[in-house]
C-alpha cells in the first residue's frame, strides 16, 4: 500500500501532464498533424549551436573521469565561478562561486531550498496564478502553501491581500517572473513595494522571510522588457534558475541556486543546501552538462521563434473575441474562458483536438493556458478551431 501522502499526490496529479498524455493518445488516432497540443511547456526552438560544439569539445579534450566523476556537491568550482561572473556582468552583482549551487534543474533547486528552509507547518506564500507543482514541492517538506488571490486586471501580484496573509510562520515567498502561466513580468515598482512589505513584516515579527525567485523564463522576454533581478532589491533573496528554456535543454535537468552573502544565515543555508542535494538523492547536478552550460552562458535560443507565435496567436484570438493579457515573456498565454467553467471549455476544445490546460490548477478558475512553444503551422492550423469554439459557446 502506498503512503497516504502519495495517494493524495496521485489523485491530484498534474493536469498538464495528463493533457500531454491525452495528446499522444489522440495523435495515434487522428495523426500528429491533426492534433494541436498546447499543453506542455516543452521548448520547440532548437538549442543554440554552441551547445553541440561544447559537448563535442568536452568529449574530445577532457578525460572521461573528469567528465563523468563525482565532484563537490555544489558543483564544479570553475563552472560556478563562470556562472557567478556571468550574472555579475549582466546585473551588476558581486557573486562568487561560493554563492552558486548547481542543481538538477529549477525544480530540483526549489526542492533543495525548501528542504533547507522549511519546518513542519511553515507557510510559503505564492501569487495566483502559479505553477501548480509548487503545491507538491512545499508539501514534500510538510509546509503549507498560502495562495494570494489573483489580480485579473493585469496579473501583477495583489500586494494588499499579500500583506494581510503574512504571519509569524511565513518562511518564504515564491516569485515566478516571467510568469507561468500568464507570461507577465512583475514590474520593478511591484518588486520594490513587495520588498518593503517584507522588510516591515520581518521587523514586526522578528523573523527572516525569504523570497525564492523561480526564474526558468528569465531570458525569454519580448519587446526589450526588463526582468528585475530580485537580489538587488531584497537581501533575503534566493534565486533558482534553469537552462531548460534559455538553451532548450529541458531533458538535461541542469540549473542552479544563487544564495547571496547578505541572505540571513547564509553559511548555514549553503551547508544545508549541499546536504539537501545529497540526501534528496540528486548528489550533484549532471556533470557533463555543468561543463556544457559553462561554455554557453552567452548563448540563447532564437526568441524570435516564440515571438512570431505570440503575435500570431494573440492577434488571432483577440480578433475572435477572446480576452487575455499579451504576454511579456515566457511562452504561455493565459486566456479568459468564454464560459464559466474552464474545465468544461477545455473539454470542448479537446473535441476539436485542441489541447489546452484549465486555469483552476494554477489557482485561477475561469481561464485556460496555451503553451505556444509549438510549430508556427500548429497555431495556424488550430486558429479556425478556436474561432469555431467561441462561436459555438456564445
Amino acid at each position: 500500500m502506498i503512503s497516504i501522502n502519495m495517494q493524495e499526490q496521485v489523485e491530484n496529479s498534474s493536469v498538464i501532464r495528463a493533457m500531454f498524455e491525452e495528446g499522444k493518445r489522440l495523435a495515434e488516432i487522428h495523426g500528429t498533424e491533426n492534433v494541436f497540443d498546447f499543453s506542455l511547456g516543452n521548448p520547440n526552438a532548437e538549442p543554440p549551436e554552441e551547445v553541440n560544439k561544447a559537448i563535442l569539445e568536452i568529449l574530445k579534450t577532457e578525460s572521461l573521469m573528469s567528465i563523468h566523476g563525482y565532484m563537490n556537491n555544489s558543483g564544479y568550482e570553475e563552472v560556478r565561478a563562470a556562472i557567478a561572473e556571468s550574472i555579475n556582468n549582466k546585473f551588476g552583482t558581486a557573486f562568487t562561486e561560493n554563492n552558486i549551487i548547481m542543481t538538477v534543474g529549477a525544480a530540483g533547486g526549489l526542492n533543495v531550498i525548501f528542504k533547507t528552509l522549511l519546518n513542519p507547518k511553515d507557510e510559503v506564500i505564492t501569487f495566483a496564478p502559479f505553477f501548480g507543482e509548487y503545491r507538491s514541492y512545499v508539501k514534500n517538506y510538510e509546509g503549507n502553501l498560502v495562495v494570494v488571490p489573483p489580480n485579473t486586471i493585469d496579473f501583477q501580484p495583489n500586494l494588499k491581500e499579500f500583506e494581510a496573509l503574512i504571519t509569524p510562520i511565513t518562511k518564504a515567498v515564491i516569485i515566478n517572473s516571467p510568469n507561468n502561466p500568464t507570461g507577465v513580468i512583475y514590474s520593478e515598482e511591484t518588486i520594490i513595494k513587495l520588498a518593503e512589505i517584507l522588510r516591515e513584516k520581518q521587523q514586526e515579527f522578528g523573523t527572516d522571510i525569504y523570497i525564492i525567485s523561480d526564474e526558468p523564463y528569465r531570458e525569454l522576454a519580448y519587446d526589450n522588457a526588463e526582468v528585475p533581478y530580485l537580489s538587488k532589491y531584497y537581501a533575503n533573496t534566493i534565486i533558482g534558475y534553469s537552462f531548460s528554456k534559455s538553451l532548450s535543454l529541458p531533458g538535461e535537468r541542469i540549473g542552479y541556486l544563487v544564495i547571496p552573502d547578505q541572505a540571513a544565515d547564509y553559511d548555514n543555508i549553503v551547508s544545508a543546501a549541499n546536504m539537501a542535494n545529497r540526501i534528496l538523492g540528486y548528489v550533484n547536478a549532471p556533470s557533463l552538462f555543468q561543463r556544457v552550460v559553462a561554455k554557453c552562458l552567452n548563448a540563447k535560443v532564437d526568441i524570435d521563434t516564440y515571438n512570431r507565435n505570440r503575435e500570431l496567436l494573440y492577434k488571432g484570438l483577440s480578433s475572435y473575441g477572446y480576452q487575455c493579457i499579451k504576454p511579456q515573456g515566457a511562452f504561455y498565454m493565459f486566456v479568459k474562458a468564454p464560459i464559466v467553467s474552464d474545465s468544461e471549455f477545455c473539454n470542448l476544445a479537446k473535441e476539436k483536438n485542441i489541447l489546452i490546460v484549465p486555469g483552476t490548477p494554477f489557482g485561477c478558475p475561469g481561464y485556460f493556458r496555451i503553451a505556444y512553444c509549438v510549430a508556427y503551422q500548429t497555431i495556424e492550423n488550430a486558429l479556425p478551431g478556436f474561432k469555431a469554439l467561441i462561436e459555438e459557446v456564445k
